[in-house]
Order: structure tokens, then sequence, then C-alpha cells
């Protein structure tokens, strides 16, 4: 071997293990797509908590390597990098997210976030909630009609309430290769909830319903706000016991919220703990967009899917509203606006309703009214999760 090749050799060896020896085309887009996200969440100040972990995820995720992200973990050429990499610091961030971890914590958190008074206020708004699930069973069969097996099309269906932790929830159980295109198309629809739902919201109300003002809540007393979480958990839990990593997550941050002996917890839980998840959370989905596996025929039909279902459950649940209004007084009718609330985009569906509302009339607010369904389709989604696995389980 003479000099020059003992000096092309490393140089070589050294370009092939450089990233842009091993860019594709896929590879190249998603890094668009995590700057995307990351102007949004910067320069827009749009969903910035969610966006910029997501899209740091993205960008990490799709930085590609010369060694395969097959390889075993033994293999001496593993560099252990990749999420798809046994043994790599985000293989086990996204160990969080197949193994149920996050998807329990999120509901935690969500629960101490959370303030039921709403729907205790006026209890008929769960009909709301539960009538905005049909976008689960509109994707499920969408998803069936599309060719994918009942266990995948059933972790499909959560994806079309933007109901990102029961997604994760049940696709980690019935179709962990395609957790990643349903967690995905979950939250991106949830990020881009106001765009989605607006339009569909506009279309299927008339002027003067938008302007509907609803009566303001009652005073919800100490002693409703703690039996809501003790009560609902025994009720749903007994009958889905499938959905308790859930449920019992969702009550439990809740009853730590109202107790009101807990409040060290409460904060915590509410404030760097949220925090610690959504980011770890965002950065394994982010980092699950690999594209040479992302990048599929599936990954599309998916989102299709659940952006269909997601557009339906908006629209059921305005509709369902105006139905309902048929055999309410004039005194007690509800603003069609927060029936798009019913899905699980919490709370952002409820500041829709919110933002929407004062488009109309810039004196009335619907934030309060909206989280009850709201809270609602939480709930009820987290049901419909545990209904559909034991059914298929």
């Amino acid at each position: 071997m003479n000099t020059f090749d003992l000096l092309l050799n490393p140089l070589t060896e050294f370009y092939k293990n450089t990233s842009f020896y091993n860019f594709s085309v896929q590879h190249i887009i998603m890094l668009i797509v995590g700057l995307i996200f990351i102007y949004l969440a910067i320069k827009k100040k749009y969903q910035p908590l969610l966006l910029i972990p997501l899209g740091i995820g993205i960008i990490l995720g799709n930085i590609p390597f010369y060694q395969s992200t097959h390889l075993l973990a033994s293999d001496p050429l593993n560099l252990k990098i990749g999420i798809y990499q046994e043994g790599s610091w985000l293989y086990y961030l996204r160990y969080g997210m197949v193994h149920n971890i996050y998807p329990s914590l999120l509901l935690l958190c969500l629960g101490a976030m959370t303030d039921f008074s709403s729907l205790l206020s006026n209890p008929k708004l769960i009909l709301i909630g539960l009538a905005s699930q049909i976008g689960i069973f509109g994707a499920f069969a969408l998803a069936l009609c599309g060719g994918f097996v009942p266990k995948e099309a059933a972790a499909i269906g959560l994806a079309g309430c933007a109901d990102g932790p029961a997604s994760m929830f049940i696709a980690s159980k019935f179709s962990p290769s395609l957790i990643n295109a349903i967690v995905v198309s979950a939250y991106v629809y949830m990020i881009f909830v106001r765009v989605i739902q607006a339009p569909v919201m506009k279309i299927l109300t008339t002027r003067s319903e938008r302007v509907i003002r609803m009566k303001p809540p009652r005073a919800v007393s100490r002693t409703e706000k703690i039996m809501l979480p003790v009560v609902g958990l025994l009720l749903t839990c007994l009958l889905v016991p499938a959905s308790l990593p859930l449920l019992g997550m969702l009550f439990l941050g809740n009853l730590i919220k109202e107790s009101g002996v807990t409040k060290r917890l409460a904060n915590t839980i509410s404030g760097p703990l949220v925090d610690i998840v959504i980011v770890l959370t965002g950065l394994a989905l982010g980092a699950s967009t690999q594209a040479d596996i992302f990048f599929n025929e599936k990954t599309f039909f998916i989102f299709i899917i659940g952006l269909i279902a997601f557009i339906v459950a908006t629209g059921f649940g305005v509709l369902f509203v105006r139905f309902m209004n048929l055999f309410l007084s004039d005194n007690n009718k509800i603003n069609p606006l927060i029936g798009n609330a019913g899905v699980s985009a919490i709370p952002s569906s409820a500041s829709v309703s919110e933002w929407e509302g004062l488009k109309y009339d810039k004196n009335n607010h619907l934030l309060m009214h909206a989280m009850g369904p709201n809270a609602a389709g939480v709930i009820g989604s987290a049901i419909a999760a545990g209904v559909l696995i034991s059914i298929l389980y």
C-alpha cells in the first residue's frame, strides 16, 4: 500500500461515517419537518412546550449514520446512538413510550391540572364528550376498510380523537410496529387542533347559535370535587379494568389536586413533573420518526384515516349539541361551539371553543363551559381504549 492509499483510506472511511454520505431524500424531508416545528414553536409561539422537544427529537432521529439500525446490541459495529439500537440513550427514552410509562405519567399530570367543576356543575355536558368518541370507532371502521387487522385498527382509532396518551397505551399493546405513526398522528392533530376544528365549527353552526350565552357554572362544593375522582375511579375501572393504568392515574392526580392536603404533591405533579414528562415524550416520539422506518405507505394511511376521524368527531360533537338544544329551554341552551371540545385534546380543543366564541361576541367566554365535555372526552377515550382491549386482546 502506497502513501497515497494510507492517507486516502482513512479519509474515505471517515466520509462513509458522516451523515452526508448516508443521507436519503426521506431523511432530508424529516429534518425539514423538525426545523419547521422548531420555527413554529419559537417564532409563532405555537405549542412550544411540545413542539421544541418534538422538533429536536425528529432531528436527532433522522441524522443518518453508517451502522445499520438493526444490528444487535452485542455487535461491535453498533455505536448505540440510534433510537432503535438497544443500549442507546434514545432507546431507553423510547422504552417509556412502548411500555406505558409516559401515558400513565401524562394522565397523572393531566388529572392534577384538570378542574372538573364545569362537568359537575352541568352533568349533561358529559354526553357531548361521549358522543365525540364516534371519532374513535369511525377511525376503527375506516382502518378495517383500509386493510388493517382489528388490533391495528383499534390503535389507529384512538388517534381519531387526538388522544396521545391513550393511543400510545393501546398501540404499545396491539401494534408496536405502528406506534410511531399512530402516536405522532394523534399529537399532530392536537398541535394543529385550531386549524382543523375552526372551519368545521363555522360550517356547522349559524351566526345566532355562535353567540348563545350559557348560564354561568354553579359553585361546586369541595366535597363534590373530592367525590368525583373516587366515584369515577370505582365506576370506570370496575366497568373497564383494562383502562386502569390510564384512569387510575388520571383520578389519582385529580384527587391529589382536590384533596387540599397534598398541595406540595399537586404543585410538583402539575409543574416540574409534567414539564419533564412532556420533554421526554416529545423527544422520544420525535426520534422515533427515523426515516427508514417511519416513511412507508401505512404511515400515510394512518395519518389520513385519523385526520378524517378527527374532523368527523369534531363535527359530530357540534351537531350533537344542536340536537340537544332541541329539547332544552331558551335559558338552558348550549352554545354548539363547545361541541368540538368533546375530543380528547385537552385543553387545546376547549381553547378553540373560547377563541371562536370571542370572534363573534367579545364578552362571551366559553372556556369553562368547554372544559366539561373536554374532560369527559378524556375519560371517554380512556374507557373506549379499555373496551377495545377487552374485546380484542
